[in-house]
Order: structure tokens, then sequence, then C-alpha cells
């Protein structure tokens, strides 16, 4: 089946996990292109997972993740910050850079166009003179901005992002939610794992609700109902309904 230019993202009765473990079950529906997208549930619901599937770091077990037209070399995530090896010795300008590795690769330098659009990220994200410190200095909240700012250079029009503002100060939240929003009007589509529904009812219009299975997905305000929440809860409790 192929995926029309409306759609960025489609998923087909998917299934994702391990032998052990199925952690999404039968999910179907689709990501719209230029949307914007909070992707919320209980702990264990299988949002991460769902994202690495989207990425092909997961294979479905059973089922299909279809790409809009051209979205497989459009497409560009964020992972949790617990996946991040921060003992590696990189400095916060060659950590944006790597942003811009599709367009450059492995071997070119950075040209003089390259150093003023990494110069002109992190001043975006606030870390304007930063660039030289190595990204173990940084804070938690800083981390993050550089992050963004990388994301700005792969200047990619899908855009995941899994648990984007954990542990992050509120001034930094609210900065980089400012920079989500300019990319979605700008057109791309923006999926985010997120724990804070109220920040989700505030921000993001579209909503998908897991419990290891789709409970609802569409508008914010009729997916976060209370029935809904509770309905994920006890489906992730291991309970009926």
């Amino acid at each position: 089946m192929v995926v029309d230019q409306a759609t960025a993202i489609e998923l087909q009765r998917v299934w994702l996990g391990w032998r052990e473990r199925i952690a999404v079950r039968d999910a179907s529906g689709r990501f719209a292109s230029g949307s914007l997208t909070a992707v919320v549930g209980p702990n264990g619901a299988g949002k991460s997972t769902l994202i690495k599937g989207i990425m092909g770091r997961l294979s479905p077990l059973k089922g299909t993740i279809q790409l809009g037209p051209g979205v497989s070399h459009q497409i560009a995530c964020l992972p949790q910050a617990a996946e991040l090896d921060l003992s590696f010795p990189i400095s916060t300008f060659d950590l944006v850079a790597l942003g811009a590795w599709h367009r450059l690769g492995a071997w070119r330098g950075v040209d003089d166009e390259g150093l003023d659009a990494i110069e002109a990220a992190l001043h975006r994200v606030g870390l304007a003179g930063f660039s030289h410190l190595p990204i173990e200095a940084l804070s938690g909240g800083q981390l993050q901005r550089a992050l963004f700012a990388r994301l700005m250079l792969r200047e990619a029009q899908v855009i995941l992002l899994d648990e984007p503002f954990a542990a992050v100060d509120r001034a930094t939240t609210e900065d980089l939610l400012a920079l989500l929003h300019t990319w979605h009007a700008q057109g791309r589509t923006i999926i985010a794992v997120l724990h804070d529904l109220d920040m989700v009812r505030a921000y993001f219009p579209q909503t998908l609700l897991l419990a290891g299975q789709v409970v609802e997905w569409g508008a914010t305000e009729q997916v976060l109902s209370t029935e809904n929440l509770h309905l994920a809860r006890h489906l992730c409790a291991g309970n009926p309904r």
C-alpha cells in the first residue's frame, strides 16, 4: 500500500516488542503531514518502543509501518537523555555540527556557511558562547538545548522526540516548546512522547494515547477524557476494563 502525500507515517496493525514481551499490539492509525502530535500513556505503555519502530530501530513483529513519500530521508529523532553517552569527548560545537552530517558526509569539513549555521543554531537555543564547552560540562537543560540545535541543522521534515522535556527547567522547556511550534508552523511533522498532560492540552492539538495498544488517537481534548485515561491505566496494570 502506497501512502499519500497527506500522510507522514501510517501504522497498519503493528505489533512491536520482543519474544518475551509485546510492547505495542495491533496499532493502526496515521500521523498526518504537518501535524503536531503528543504520544502519551502510563509507564510501560509502549511509547518509546513505538518511536523505535518508526525510526526502523525495531522491526514490527506483525503489520507494517509506512512512511510517506520522501520521509525516510527526512526524518530525525531526539532520543531520551538516558540513551546518550555523555562521557564521549566532544564539544558542544561538534555535537551541534553532527546535525549537518547528512550533508557533509564523513570526510568533508565545515565551510563558512556551515559555521554560520552552527553558531546561529546555538544562538537560537540560547547557547551563544557555549560552543567550546565539552558536553559533559553542560547542565541537563543546556544539553537539551544543544540537542535541539543539532536538530535545527538536520533540517528534517519529520521530527520525533522521546521525553524532550524530562528533567529540564521551566525556562528551557518554554524556549524549546516555542521552537517546536516554529517548526510546526513551517509545515513539519512533530511527534513527541510526553508525560505532562497539562502541557499536552496546552500545546499539542493531536494526541495518541497508548496503553500497549491504541486507546484513542485524534483531537487532544477528545483523547484525554477521564474515561480514556482511566482505561489506559487499567490496561497497563493488566486489569480488565
